[in-house]
């Protein structure tokens, strides 16, 4: 049936109507980082409780963690998010260049990040078995480096998917749920690079 021309009142094709929700996979990831912020909740309420009950927090021989790195990377890691809210916007532009520089901006703060979480690792002088304060530390950072290197995995895919122009101003729900996890992932460092190298350092 074609459409009837009514005087006055502009109808817009089906096609061409915007879409006011948000996707399924974009609910599936708020869903997902949702949980997995429980599961961070959960554990720094387990580290403020080990810390509360303990006599000495670290135990005697652990030293508390350094900052002069560990604080400059921090910034670098939240930084990152600014590269992916660029390229965000640049891309509801259609403005595929600035996604493009955004995505790999991002990906190598990231990238940069994790090299000094696995630096930091390995200059640590004690074990995760050794104390509870080494388990439940290095179960939290170690978990929160996990998270980072899922971002970055998935920065690449969308980074290939972008140089194969399969992105526009009205094509862009991959890179709507991708900045969603980043986001959260350097949202999570706040919370434990206050508790676990910043707050311990105040007391």
């Amino acid at each position: 049936m074609s459409d009837v021309a009514v005087p006055g009142i502009s109808v817009r094709p089906e096609s061409e109507a915007p879409n006011r929700g948000y996707s399924t996979a974009w609910w599936g990831m708020v869903l997902l980082i949702s949980t997995e912020g429980m599961i961070f909740a959960i554990l720094i309420a387990a580290y403020t409780y080990l810390e509360a009950t303990s006599k000495a927090w670290p135990p005697p021989g652990i030293q508390r963690p350094e900052l002069h790195l560990s604080l400059p990377f921090s910034f670098v890691l939240w930084g990152s998010s600014l590269p992916i809210f660029w390229a965000d916007a640049a891309i509801r532009r259609g403005n595929t260049g600035r996604l493009k520089l955004g995505l790999i901006l991002s990906g190598l703060m990231g990238a940069a990040f994790l090299l000094f979480t696995v630096k930091d690792f390995h200059d640590l002088h004690f074990g995760m078995r050794d104390t509870a304060y080494g388990s439940i530390f290095y179960t939290i950072v170690g978990l929160h480096a996990t998270h980072v290197v899922v971002g970055l995995l998935m920065n690449v895919v969308v980074s290939v998917k972008a140089f194969e122009g399969k992105f526009s101003a009205t094509r862009h729900e991959t890179i709507d749920v991708f900045s969603l996890y980043w986001h959260f992932v350097d949202a999570v460092w706040i919370f434990v690079f206050g508790f676990l190298f910043l707050g311990i350092r105040l007391r």
